[in-house]
């Protein structure tokens, strides 16, 4: 049985990034949401944005960052961050950067995400025990054969890490 995972990303400008990793389809994700709907939820301010988050996250196991170049410290991002490690669920990060935007861009790599939150009261970041791989490989064909063969382990993994912390 597939996992039901939360997928939290930067929306512009890796939105296409994340249409290939959806499409691999190892994992059940969360619904994407449309130009229209993000629109819709946004004008409703920050109640509306956190209302949306919760909904989406209902009833997932793991949040999969897919980590672009400007996800890193993004308000959005860390607190679905923060949320799902909070309500005990698997978080880990995987690099995206290196897949092929349609435009056939490949982005600079961005800063772990997980370096600007912290862990309870030890001071020490999330970084120290979540895990962001960066997919092996020298092209976007390499990289993405990486996350097909590696992201369910990498979930299963970072449920695993959740539990013993």
């Amino acid at each position: 049985m597939a996992r039901r995972v939360f997928y939290s990303f930067h929306y512009a400008p890796d939105v296409m990034r994340v249409s290939q990793v959806r499409n691999i389809g190892a994992l059940e994700s969360n619904r994407p949401a449309t130009d229209n709907d993000w629109e819709t939820v946004k004008s409703g301010k920050d109640i509306a944005i956190k209302r949306w988050i919760t909904q989406q996250m209902d009833g997932r196991s793991c949040t999969v960052v897919l980590v672009g170049e400007n996800t890193a410290n993004r308000i959005w991002i860390n607190h679905e961050i923060i949320k799902s490690w909070d309500e005990g669920m698997g978080v880990v990060g995987i690099r995206i950067h290196g897949l092929k935007s349609t435009n056939g861009y490949i982005a600079k790599q961005g800063n772990n995400p997980f370096d600007y939150i912290g862990y309870g009261k030890t001071g020490k970041k999330l970084s120290s025990i979540v895990k962001c791989y960066d997919p092996a490989g020298s092209n976007s064909k390499e990289k993405y054969a990486w996350i097909t063969k590696h992201l369910e382990n990498a979930v299963e993994e970072a449920i695993n890490i959740r539990n013993a912390n």
